[in-house]
């Protein structure tokens, strides 16, 4: 493949699905050398195929960004592979609902570690490979959430509120030396989301409103990480929120 990213190298996790997935298709369109992280391997290898069949060129990396080790390997096994890593996009996330009384411990650590210290993991491993090239395009993915709390879901917005604080924390330190970094804000996107959701009737709700009509599609906010990754070293698209435009109910 031939384009305005050729020679880049990519990294994106929660690529087996929704955001990531169609992140890492646009990426490898645009000429850059894609990994793929996830733990859905069989997803992730039929992604691989799909970039090579295009003519590009793709590396899957099955692992859980929640597992530091894991996280760390997946920047180490892409840069062994390619050389160097020029974009991150932490895409990997999930959803509970419940508020402090109704939501067990266990699933409150769940959420934090995959959407919030997997992101962080994952920054801390490439930040310095990115510091020695003096470039780099890291892109975190949010949510509406991490702007508007919500007790029915309270795990998720933290997760994505402290994603908030951290993002911002990265962008002070990482500028003056080359490095971007981004974060992008959804709204209702028909992605698999709901599918991490454990209480039923929940489920139901949140695959309602992510996929009612008017709701976006996962292209919609690749095209806002495109535009980030894309614009001219000197200036950083630091926060972008991309909502539906007809009047899409917020999450409850």
């Amino acid at each position: 493949m031939s384009g305005t990213l050729n020679g880049k190298v990519a990294l994106v996790t929660g690529a087996s699905s929704g955001i990531g997935e169609a992140a890492a298709l646009d990426l490898a369109a645009a000429g850059a050398k894609v990994a793929v992280s996830g733990r859905r391997k069989e997803r992730l290898d039929d992604l691989v195929k799909r970039i090579e069949a295009a003519g590009g060129v793709a590396l899957a990396l099955p692992g859980d960004v929640s597992i530091e080790a894991d996280a760390t390997a997946s920047v180490e096994d892409t840069i062994a592979k390619f050389g160097r890593l020029d974009i991150l996009v932490n895409s990997a996330g999930v959803n509970e609902a419940g508020g402090i009384e109704s939501l067990p411990i266990e699933q409150w650590r769940r959420v934090i570690d995959i959407n919030l210290m997997g992101t962080i993991y994952t920054c801390r491993a490439a930040f310095p490979h990115m510091k020695a090239q003096g470039s780099g395009d890291i892109v975190n993915i949010s949510s509406t959430a991490g702007r508007r709390a919500g007790w029915r879901f309270a795990s998720y917005s933290t997760s994505k509120f402290g994603l908030t604080g951290f993002t911002e924390s990265l962008r002070q330190e990482c500028g003056p030396v080359g490095v971007r970094v981004s974060i992008v804000e959804p709204g209702a996107t028909a992605t698999e989301i709901a599918s991490s959701i454990s209480d039923p009737a929940w489920r139901d709700m949140i695959q309602q409103h992510t996929h009612k009509d008017g709701a976006m599609q996962p292209q919609d906010i690749v095209d806002a990480i495109m535009l980030v990754v894309q614009l001219p070293r000197r200036a950083n698209v630091t926060r972008i929120l991309v909502q539906p435009t007809i009047d899409v109910e917020p999450m409850p």
